[in-house]
């Protein structure tokens, strides 16, 4: 076993780091900037660190050592999310994450115009984040390398974002194709693929490295993104942080409900016309939504995809040469996407 919490805590440290002098930053603009700084804060605090892993492991997968610029090359894929989560959030009108109040929702308890400001802080995140890469400490020609890739995971992470907008409606008539082709831009490239390409790219990785990776990181980061459509409606709010209710009340495109309306007949197709996708959907309501999803077998479907997919993943990881120790801290990640409870 890897020492994840160590390596978590290593991450932390950063992320902390950089929230205290920013704080000292802002506050020397002007002393009105403190929502904005405590928010920062708020945003940086608690995760998992997963897309970080993917980019330290990438780097040691091309035989690099362990080092302080690569921790904090590592730190700025967590800042890369923490913009991502902060402008999705606003987007579905999401409440609560890990537990507490998203930006939106807290700068609304404040009294304060929650849109704009959370708008604003997911900019600067984002911003933060090319500026903690680009100062990490490794070499300017091992960055340089990785410039056209940054490029690649922003316009990536956005086209997800922007047809899982498009493609959000009242009426549940979701596809199961278009539903894996947002998870492939939203979640499998950012979170996994291109994480460990920066990662291995850094390292001067080979060409067969990254195909590796990418045959490893879009199986997989659809089997998170398939984990997450299964959390968001059959999850436990105490245990996942957020609400169960908001993708079906939002009629969010995804796999579950894709795979839920093909199998469903008249009648249950008649019932999910009237229930997903109202925004007043209540506790009941959901509850009959997810029983029509277990009987139709949508929810056993989506399972058996999230396995197909590891197993494809990890598959992918024995078509090309790296160090034991990184292949089997990559095995151990990709178990992750699957060990999530509901």
């Amino acid at each position: 076993m890897h020492d994840h919490t160590g390596f978590k805590e290593r991450i932390d440290e950063v992320l902390v780091r950089l929230a205290d002098e920013e704080e000292r930053a802002l506050l020397g603009l002007h002393v009105e900037l403190s929502p904005l700084s405590e928010q920062l804060r708020r945003s940086l605090a608690g995760g998992k660190r997963i897309r970080a892993a993917y980019l330290y492991w990438g780097w040691r997968a091309a035989g690099q050592p362990d080092c302080e610029g690569v921790i904090r090359a590592a730190a700025a894929m967590e800042l890369v999310h923490a913009a991502a989560c902060t402008h999705d959030d606003i987007i579905d009108d999401s409440r609560m994450r890990h537990g507490r109040l998203t930006a939106h929702a807290a700068f609304a308890a404040a009294g304060q115009r929650s849109t704009p400001l959370a708008m604003i802080l997911g900019d600067l995140l984002m911003g933060y984040a090319g500026h903690v890469f680009s100062s990490c400490g490794l070499p300017g020609a091992y960055l340089a390398r990785t410039v056209p890739l940054w490029a690649t995971l922003l316009r990536e992470t956005m086209a997800g974002e922007f047809l899982e907008v498009l493609r959000t409606r009242p009426e549940p008539i979701p596809q199961v194709a278009e539903s894996l082709e947002v998870a492939r831009f939203k979640t499998a490239k950012y979170t996994v693929e291109r994480p460990l390409h920066l990662g291995a790219t850094l390292g001067g990785g080979s060409r067969g490295l990254l195909d590796a990776f990418s045959a490893y990181g879009l199986p997989l980061g659809e089997a998170f993104q398939l984990r997450d459509d299964l959390l968001g409606t059959f999850g436990d709010p105490a245990r996942t942080g957020k609400s169960n209710v908001d993708d079906l009340r939002d009629g969010k495109p995804t796999a579950l409900l894709a795979l839920t309306v093909a199998a469903a007949g008249g009648d249950d197709r008649r019932l999910l016309a009237k229930l997903v996708g109202r925004p007043d959907l209540g506790t009941e309501e959901a509850t009959a939504v997810r029983a029509l999803m277990e009987r139709c077998g949508a929810r056993q479907q989506v399972e058996d995809m999230i396995r197909e997919r590891i197993a494809r993943a990890t598959g992918a990881l024995d078509t090309v040469p790296m160090p034991a120790e990184a292949r089997s801290a990559l095995r151990e990640l990709a178990g992750t996407a699957a060990e999530r409870s509901l």
